[in-house]
């Protein structure tokens, strides 16, 4: 739809899925730390995401966050959101996480209350609950669990 997307992933495997499902042929570099993938319309980069900088990102519009900040430990989500803010200029985000008794499975991904994103970024956003609905299933087949989605503006 005519827009550039960057992404981040841990996973060079799983990027080089991404451009085998997308079909495209990306050129790849090395940019320090990271790996960058980059074809038309999109750019991934793989590595550490406390490694990608306002510099290698340049300006952000908006953030899509489906699976990274559920991914991470307690201890790592309160760098993880400064960090992320820092380097995108506080740009709106979506943002999804998953909801479940944490004492039937371990994470990841974790379980994530809503007290926990409004400690994240309640001072930097206006927060909007957008819409809480069923994990179809649950986690495993048996844990009961829900997707709650935020808006950050």
């Amino acid at each position: 739809k005519g827009y550039q997307v960057v992404g981040a992933e841990l996973s060079e495997i799983a990027i080089q899925q991404l451009f085998e499902e997308l079909d495209a042929k990306p050129e790849v570099s090395e940019l320090g730390a990271l790996k960058h993938y980059h074809a038309e319309g999109i750019d991934m980069f793989v590595g550490d995401i406390f490694d990608v900088t306002a510099e290698v990102l340049g300006p952000v519009d908006a953030i899509y966050d489906r699976a990274a900040l559920v991914a991470l430990p307690p201890e790592t989500r309160v760098k993880y959101s400064k960090h992320l803010q820092a380097t995108t200029n506080r740009a709106k985000q979506l943002v999804i996480c998953f909801q479940y008794d944490q004492s039937l499975m371990s994470g990841p991904p974790f379980s994530i209350a809503n007290e926990e994103i409004k400690q994240h970024y309640d001072v930097d956003y206006e927060l909007t609950h957008v819409e809480t609905c069923d994990v179809e299933g649950g986690f495993k087949g048996s844990i009961p669990a829900v997707e709650a989605v935020w808006l950050l503006t």
